[in-house]
């Protein structure tokens, strides 16, 4: 549809997308309608914040008012108007911003959205709502907003009952900014209360930074008589919060402005507030927040602290303030010694930037680590939904690899359960005498991990083994080469060295290697390119056989995953290792029919196939040779 300027009204429909969010939000939080005032509050903060930086570049915006946020009812009518003086909207970003949904993963979070009241209100609170919020009490909103910086004022109305379409027109406004009126809903009588409001803005939004006003409430004369008054006074405290001393800040009020700067509805699970002096003077305040929103992994994504200079505002996703894959902490950053008019460019190579990241990546981590010593149940709830980006961490941050790796939580072989809770440090107080590696498998599920015959003589010897299921876990161990000088060794490697816990010196395994060359020899024949060659093997217990990859090589694990992507991947060949006492091998050894060895060792071969997760060439013919083999 062209977004060309519309002289006439003209009627358009809404986003597919936004007609879903709508009717299930209206339905999914009605419970706690009153969070409609925080939202659109935060939309006209936010507003301002980005007319304070326009006013960088461009000076001649400043028009001399106080920048501030009003809000008025009429009880008669039945409506609530909400109105800022900040960037405004010109036509077509009304369009962009409310008749559609510009959220990168948007298709995908819509497909999460199952019509259950509670799961969808937390889905929704982590989308974020924003302006679609006045939709839960309202049964017509009307929005008239004036762009700044426009040789005219000719403004938009845009209006809309939130169940399909949307109406839109020029109109008249003399000053930049928005204005909102809400056409309540029978029964939400309660908002029309000047009492309500007040009581609603100092519970939300009495950190917002800039004053919002309502008309001065009526004194009485001595007669007893209301005397009204147009004068507007100032509801919230109207000073940014991380301004203040840590000491006059309560645990709501932080919260509070978590929820403004993250647009999320849960509670934080921890924060760090403080201020840094030194060659560089900057605030932190710092979230980790207690849920991940749905599209983390999203590449498409611009995450970040919010970056102000002097308490002016300059932007909300200062992707380089923090790394990467720290990109799930939420919060501001307010320096005083950066330029106002910095950029995106600039970020990209400042030393000041680069000293207060380091910084701040300092402070998380710290805080990270309390919640790891002091809050065992909140920190398995942060691994649940943050575990992978520290993982990500130790591919990333050399610098503060140690500490990560701290950290890091996985399963193992130790305990029986899918939740990943054993440290490094766990693992190593539970090493066997004698024992000087840390050993690991990767596979693409627990139950593949759990079951792998890679594990045989481990659970034989009752070493403990850590089992790998995230796909960032190969790329993890890539880089994390040892522990407190424990060196990590996967079990799906070539040359498994157990050191003093062997059962069997090099020299023995050397010796049955040539006793039974033969063997290996007729496998290898008959198996061709399929291997780089067959050997014994002491890993093995109950299954006939596996696969191995050289220890220099990309795992098979790794291997599939890349194919999976569509990557492109260099050819490789495992080793057959197989398990002499197995029945099926001395079947095999002892075997003189060309037929029956062929069937033999192809169905050893496809069984370590299998038991790698990898699929057969010919799954038809490995059942027939099986039934064969049964006969």
């Amino acid at each position: 549809m062209s977004k060309k300027k519309a002289s006439n009204k003209q009627t358009m429909s809404f986003q597919t997308e936004v007609k879903q969010l709508l009717n299930l939000m209206i339905h999914s939080l009605y419970s706690n309608k009153e969070i409609f005032l925080r939202e659109l509050i935060s939309n006209a903060s936010d507003a301002i914040d980005k007319f304070r930086f326009a006013q960088i570049k461009q000076p001649e915006l400043n028009h001399g008012d106080e920048l501030f946020i009003q809000l008025s009812f009429n009880a008669d009518k039945k409506t609530i108007t909400l109105s800022d003086n900040g960037i405004g909207m010109s036509y077509d970003e009304v369009i962009d911003n409310i008749g559609t949904i510009a959220k990168s993963g948007t298709k995908t979070f819509m497909e999460q959205l199952s019509g259950d009241a509670k799961k969808d209100a937390n889905l929704i609170g982590q989308f974020g709502v924003g302006f679609y919020s006045a939709f839960i009490v309202s049964s017509k909103v009307e929005l008239i907003t004036l762009k700044a910086g426009l040789d005219h004022n000719l403004a938009v109305k845009w209006i809309s009952d939130g169940t399909g379409e949307y109406t839109i027109e020029d109109t008249d406004k003399k000053t930049s900014g928005t204005e909102i009126t809400l056409y309540l809903k029978d029964g939400n009588d309660e908002f029309l209360s000047d009492w309500q409001l007040r009581s609603l803005i100092r519970k939300y939004s009495d950190h917002i930074n800039y004053p919002i006003k309502m008309q001065k409430m009526p004194e009485q004369d001595k007669d007893g008589k209301d005397i009204i008054s147009n004068e507007l006074e100032t509801v919230n405290k109207a000073n940014a919060l991380w301004t203040r001393n840590k000491s006059d800040i309560t645990d709501e009020e932080y919260q509070e402005f978590y929820k403004h700067i993250a647009h999320d509805f849960h509670s934080p699970l921890k924060w760090i507030h403080a201020r840094v002096e030194g060659t560089q003077e900057y605030t932190q305040l710092l979230y980790i927040p207690s849920q991940a929103p749905f599209d983390l992994y999203d590449q498409n994504r611009r995450y970040g602290i919010k970056l102000y200079i002097k308490r002016v505002f300059i932007m909300d996703d200062a992707e380089k303030l923090l790394p990467n894959y720290l990109r799930f902490v939420r919060g501001i950053i307010d320096s005083q010694d950066l330029p106002l008019n910095i950029s995106r460019e600039i970020l990209q190579s400042s030393k000041d930037i680069d000293a207060i990241r380091s910084g701040s990546t300092k402070k998380v981590l710290s805080l990270i680590e309390d919640i790891a010593k002091s809050d065992i149940a909140g920190y398995a709830k942060f691994w649940e939904e943050f575990g992978n980006l520290l993982k990500e961490g130790i591919i990333e941050d050399f610098a503060n690899k140690e500490r990560l790796a701290k950290l890091l939580r996985f399963n193992s072989t130790h305990k029986d359960d899918t939740t990943q809770t054993v440290s490094l440090d766990d693992y190593i107080s539970r090493m066997k005498d004698g024992q000087e590696k840390i050993y690991y498998i990767t596979a693409e599920t627990y139950n593949a991990a759990k079951n792998s015959p890679h594990l045989e003589i481990f659970n034989q010897k009752d070493i403990e083994v850590l089992l790998l299921t995230d796909r960032v876990d190969e790329w993890m161990v890539g880089n994390l080469h040892d522990y407190e000088k424990k060196e990590l060794v996967s079990v799906a490697k070539a040359n498994l060295d157990l050191g003093k816990l062997d059962d069997k010196s090099e020299e023995e395994q050397k010796k049955e290697e040539e006793t039974h060359r033969p063997l290996l020899e007729k496998i290898k024949n008959i198996l061709g390119d399929k291997v780089k060659e067959v050997k014994t093997t002491t890993r093995l217990v109950n299954s006939p056989s596996c696969l191995v990859v050289d220890n220099n090589s990309m795992s098979i694990h790794l291997e599939r995953m890349l194919k999976q992507s569509g990557q492109a991947v260099p050819p490789s060949k495992p080793t057959l290792e197989i398990n002499l006492q197995h029945g099926l091998i001395q079947k095999l050894e002892a075997s003189n029919e060309s037929e029956e060895t062929n069937d033999l060792v192809q169905i050893v071969f496809d069984q370590a196939v299998l038991a790698e997760g990898l699929k057969l060439d010919d799954p038809a013919l490995f059942i027939q040779r099986i039934n064969k083999l049964i006969k």
